[in-house]
């Protein structure tokens, strides 16, 4: 039980960071499928990881250069994985016509301008926020990335519940994707956001609750309009606005105490 769990764990990491798994560890696509119930608790690794980075540059830098080094390290750890489905996305739905030109464009491995300006935009977005809530509590930074780095790969994977796969994995240059989630794998997944909620106070957490849920809705309204459902990159693009959200809203709420 324990053995087949980790196996699990180690599944969602490899898949979403570059850091290699065991090598007994065996994927195939049933693994795959109920290796999205950790997705979040890889986010928690993720976000851990840039929150030490921060948490020790900060000791002899300014906050703002140490945030940087900690978006360094959530980008070097994931690989870009995911600022990579926010530029093909962009990419995709900016400049395709058709269904099939928007995925076909979102295969293209070459950076468009849509893609450029939304990599940017979110990087300095994420980057001015966390230095925002710097000035404000230095050591808030370290929690809301590893709540931003969890909330927004749980919300990323709710998507696969409810919503259609539209690409075909096997003409992708994306990775394999879990196309599946059974509610068992969605109540684990929601269970862990739930457990790193308790880093907030209980009225932050509810409003980041229904900002979520309500940036959900319109991304599903979205997507559905744009290809009828989610690719990998659309699930990428997800996580990277909703990570974004997750820092915007503390930002607000920590400014008004």
């Amino acid at each position: 039980m324990f053995r087949r769990e980790l196996t699990l764990f180690f599944i969602a990491m490899g898949f979403f960071t570059r850091i290699p798994m065991p090598a007994w560890v065996t994927v195939d696509s049933d693994n795959l499928n109920r290796a999205n119930r950790y997705f979040g608790l890889v986010g928690i690794l993720v976000g851990g990881l840039s929150a030490a980075v921060y948490a020790l540059a900060v000791n002899w830098l300014p906050a703002s250069v140490a945030i940087i080094f900690a978006m360094i390290t959530s980008a070097i750890v994931t690989g870009g994985f995911h600022e990579d489905g926010l530029a093909d996305t962009a990419d995709g739905f900016g400049g395709g016509w058709t269904v099939a030109d928007k995925l076909l464009i979102m295969k293209d491995s070459r950076l468009g301008s849509y893609g450029a300006l939304a990599l940017v935009f979110i990087l300095l977005l994420k980057w001015q926020i966390l230095t925002e809530v710097a000035v404000i509590d230095t050591n808030m930074v370290s929690v809301i990335l590893i709540v931003g780095h969890c909330l927004s790969r749980v919300f990323a994977a709710s998507f696969i519940f409810t919503e259609q796969y539209v690409s075909d994995s096997d003409t992708s240059k994306s990775k394999p994707l879990a196309q599946n989630q059974s509610v068992n794998e969605l109540v684990i997944s929601l269970g862990t956001a739930l457990i790193i909620l308790l880093l907030l106070s209980l009225s932050q957490a509810l409003i980041l609750i229904g900002s979520l849920l309500l940036l959900r809705w319109g991304l599903v309204v979205a997507f559905r309009r744009q290809i009828g459902g989610y690719t990998g990159d659309t699930l990428g693009a997800g996580q990277q606005i909703s990570e974004m959200l997750c820092y915007l809203i503390i930002l607000i709420l920590v400014s008004s105490l």
